[in-house]
């Protein structure tokens, strides 16, 4: 399956943002099938944590309301936190992340997604693409 990446450059660095995904205003890209969605950070949000050195992940089966804390990562630069974009049950974990947490860096919207919740509540209006690729050009000062 083909991927397609869009570029946004603005005075301190350069992000891919994935035209198949949504995306929150916290840096949560989602990807849904059926009632399950696969959430990860985006390559904005990875850049600005730089190198994670640790990924806390939920306990499989854990319920979570929309905007609780799903995962804490930490990095050499700062520790922030991943939100549920929905209501949700955990029903898997990328457990590489406990040995490889730096796959989120290498591959944040690939090998470093993070965890995969059946959704239990409605989905809330989510970004697109070009949405996403809009709101970090705000938030950098470009355009």
């Amino acid at each position: 399956m083909v991927k397609c990446l869009k570029t946004v450059k603005t005075k301190i660095g350069e992000y891919l943002v994935r035209e198949d995904l949504s995306y929150t205003d916290t840096d949560e890209w989602i990807q849904v099938t059926g009632d399950v969605a696969v959430i990860g950070i985006t390559d904005y949000a990875q850049k600005k944590l730089r190198h994670i050195v640790n990924v806390e992940l939920p306990e499989l089966g854990r319920e979570l309301r929309k905007g609780e804390v799903v995962a804490t990562l930490e990095s050499v630069k700062a520790i922030a936190d991943v939100y549920s974009p929905f209501d949700g049950v955990v029903v898997e974990v990328n457990e590489e992340l406990k040995s490889y947490p730096d796959a989120i860096n290498r591959d944040p919207y690939g090998r470093g997604w993070i965890v995969k919740l059946r959704i239990t509540g409605a989905l809330p209006k989510l970004m697109n693409s070009e949405e996403y690729l809009e709101y970090i050009k705000k938030r950098e000062g470009v355009g």
